[in-house]
């Protein structure tokens, strides 16, 4: 079905759920455009200050992002001196990701994004909040699984 010419109440779970995402993170690349950062940038130093030095490919497991598009983010914050990519002890295939001293000060002085999420949410109930998550987590395991089977 074409959605285009549809009024917004008559858009689908799914085009509602699309919609959510981009303008939230619209809204996060606005944030982190005068730190020279993109979102998907900002999730890997999240993850790097969060959880310390990561194997690539781990990462790239746990942001669920493809090698090719993982490996361009990474390199573009090596180029900007955040990221410092070396070899792993254990396998010297594997790139062993850490957080550099510029990385480190970046990430102190970037703004707390959690205003957007407050944004969205504040003053829907927990129980809606709790049943939408059941909800698109279902979905999309059984899109997952389906996708797997093909």
């Amino acid at each position: 079905m074409d959605l285009r010419g549809m009024q917004d109440e008559h858009l689908t779970v799914g085009a509602w759920t699309k919609r959510c995402y981009f303008a939230g993170r619209a809204l996060m690349d606005a944030t982190l455009r005068p730190y020279d950062l993109g979102s998907t940038q900002w999730y890997v130093l999240w993850h790097l200050a969060n959880s310390g030095p990561t194997v690539q490919r781990d990462l790239g497991r746990a942001l669920e992002l493809e090698r090719a598009t993982l490996s361009g983010i990474i390199a573009a914050l090596v180029r900007k001196g955040l990221v410092q990519q070396t070899s792993d002890g254990e396998d010297q295939r594997q790139r062993l990701l850490t957080l550099t001293s510029s990385g480190e000060a970046l990430w102190r002085e970037l703004p707390d994004l959690s205003f957007i999420h407050q944004a969205a949410f504040d003053g829907i109930a927990e129980t809606d909040l709790a049943t939408t998550i059941r909800v698109l987590r279902l979905a999309t395991e059984r899109l997952q699984t389906l996708s797997r089977k093909a």
